[in-house]
């Protein structure tokens, strides 16, 4: 059994029982299905011999017992199935994020076939909902139906074996050619294609949101046309794909008839013989063949479902892709130590983004006391993201050692750790609501007083009071509505709310004009009041607030010490600061 599909199974194992609860009820269904029809034959054939009335109440109970009791167990069936599927793909949605989640950021390059593939948005996305809803065709017509077509075709071989062995035999060969035979040839001629739909839809969607996303990017070089037209050559070869597997749908549906009534005719004229010889009452002859056709139903839904689990597989397959990738940290088992202060250490700190590549951070040391600060320097290409994101642990380095509050990074629950750290970066991220709301992700219970006080010493509550809707006015996709110093101003309150003992700035000021960068620094200035503050710069502005100052080039510290002992030291941090205020032109080398 292929991989994939006993890891489907195993994830709809919590609902088994509801599962075989609707594959029982399927087959309710499908049996009052056959009853009415057989039950319809008898009587029909019956009153054609003008028997007395009371000879027909049975038959006529029967017809309007099976006649309702299809109708309620095909309800109840719907109701079961469905209620159960779409359970398990809540679930499945929420195992998904779970497992993405530590991911982030280390993981948006995944290793496929032994290159590396980047995981964008639009793919992620179309992961997480499409592929997720794509599994439904699985759960809903693969797992159950198999059982009421085994169900059915168990009872109505016993059913015609009573009127003869010729007829039974009849019925088993016709139904298993169609509940085996054109299911695989469906999946056979399907399979590829359902899978090439699904990867061909998910670069679809992908190629959407990249081009929604930047299409100001794609306007400004005249690029629009150009992407139009990939778009449009993906969506060709989508609508290809799906005329072909209609016409295996097609294929599938008319084998399945053809079948169907082969048995019908089939049983027709084997029985006329039998029927003129005496040995078989002619009221059976109808029911005989109306019981062949009807039964049929239990296995007309098979080969669509086959055809489909190519998609389904490859969809699951995706998911799986994502979900067993290894997380670039992990939890330690143990709880983490209560910080003794607020200390960060850094001792001999090497890293490498993964085995073979160059280090971009070597041999990196220092220490940041309670309440001190930091800050970072160097061109662009230096280290200095790099040295803020494994502070904040978003992959574990490979040599040398971080320290915080007194005990090494990888003992705290990463839960523990973002506790103790606030963070502001470069391109903060707002949420699609209100500027309240997107305040309050850093404290959710804090109340209207604090949020205020917050958005005050982060120099932003007279903008917003100067909005119509204030604190309730919404901020639009990825905050767009707001200026990138607006967006800053709530990165910043976020801090100030969440009121951790230690912060990280990540280049808060980059690609801001000099007033607002300087209102800024003002609210970092007094952001980092009594915080242990470590902040990465390539903009030399406001340095007299640092207690010192690391210089990094090709990830190794080559210059350190405060502002006005650096400049003495006429070495790379002094021609930075030339550079940006203007007093030089001598380039400088990453």
């Amino acid at each position: 059994m292929n991989v994939t599909l006993r890891r489907l199974i195993r994830l709809a194992w919590p609902i088994r029982n509801w599962m075989l609860l609707a594959a029982l009820l399927g087959s309710c269904t499908i049996i009052s299905g056959i009853g009415l029809l057989t039950t319809s034959a008898y009587l029909i054939s019956m009153a054609a011999l003008h028997p007395s009335v009371a000879a027909l109440n049975v038959a006529i109970v029967g017809v309007r017992f099976f006649g309702i009791a299809r109708g309620g167990f095909r309800y109840l069936e719907r109701l079961v199935s469905h209620r159960a599927t779409f359970r398990l793909l809540a679930r499945l949605r929420v195992w998904f994020y779970s497992a993405l989640e530590p991911l982030i950021p280390a993981h948006l390059l995944e290793q496929q076939g032994g290159q590396q593939s980047e995981l964008r948005s639009g793919d992620l996305l179309r992961r997480a909902v499409s592929d997720i809803d794509t599994l439904q065709n699985f759960y809903t017509r693969v797992l159950a139906p198999p059982l009421v077509a085994l169900v059915i075709g168990v009872l109505m071989w016993i059913f015609f074996g009573c009127f003869g062995i010729v007829f039974g035999l009849i019925f088993i060969v016709f139904y298993v050619i169609a509940a085996i035979g054109v299911p695989w040839l469906a999946q056979l001629l399907g399979r590829r294609v359902s899978r090439e739909i699904v990867s061909t839809q998910a670069e679809l969607e992908s190629q959407l949101v990249d081009s929604v996303q930047g299409i100001a990017d794609l306007i400004a070089f005249g690029q629009e046309e150009r992407q139009a037209q990939y778009i449009q050559t993906l969506n060709g070869k989508l609508r290809r794909l799906q005329m072909t597997s209609a016409y295996v749908s097609g294929m599938q549906g008319g084998l399945s008839n053809l079948l169907m009534n082969l048995t019908a005719w089939t049983m027709l004229l084997v029985a006329i013989p039998y029927v003129h010889q005496g040995s078989l009452n002619g009221i059976f002859l109808a029911v005989l063949v109306l019981g062949a056709l009807a039964s049929f139903e239990g296995v007309m839904t098979l080969p669509a479902a086959f055809q489909q689990l190519g998609g389904s597989l490859e969809a699951a397959r995706r998911l799986f892709e994502v979900v067993d990738a290894k997380p670039a940290v992990s939890n330690p088992a143990a709880p983490s130590p209560t910080p003794i202060n607020q200390e960060v250490r850094v001792e001999h700190l090497s890293f490498r983004y993964a085995p073979g590549e160059p280090e971009v951070l070597r041999d990196v040391s220092f220490t940041v006391p309670q309440g001190r600060c930091l800050m970072v320097v160097g061109p662009s290409g230096s280290g200095k993201s790099t040295l803020a994101h494994l502070l904040l642990r978003f992959w574990d380095y490979q040599q040398g050692k971080i320290s915080v509050g007194g005990f090494p990074l990888q003992n705290y629950q990463q839960d523990d750790l973002y506790q103790q750290v606030s963070v502001v970066e470069q391109d903060t991220h707002l949420f699609n609501t209100s500027i309240r709301e997107n305040i309050l992700i850093a404290r959710k219970g804090a109340s209207e007083e604090e949020l205020i006080t917050a958005a005050r010493q982060a120099q932003l509550h007279d903008f917003v009071m100067s909005l119509p809707d204030g604190y309730d006015t919404r901020v639009g996709e990825q905050g767009l509505r707001l200026s990138g110093g607006e967006r800053q101003r709530v990165a910043i309150a976020r801090a100030f709310l969440k009121d951790a003992p230690i912060l990280v700035l990540d280049e808060p000021t980059i690609n801001l004009d000099a007033i607002t960068e300087r209102a800024i620094l003002d609210a970092i200035k007094a952001l980092r009041q009594r915080r242990t503050t470590i902040m990465v710069t390539h903009r030399l502005v406001e340095m007299e607030m640092a207690n010192e100052i690391l210089v990094l080039q090709r990830g190794q510290i080559v210059e350190r010490g405060s502002h006005t002992s650096l400049l003495k030291e006429k070495g790379l941090y002094r021609r930075m600061w030339q550079q940006q205020h203007g007093s030089a032109n001598t380039p400088i080398q990453a």
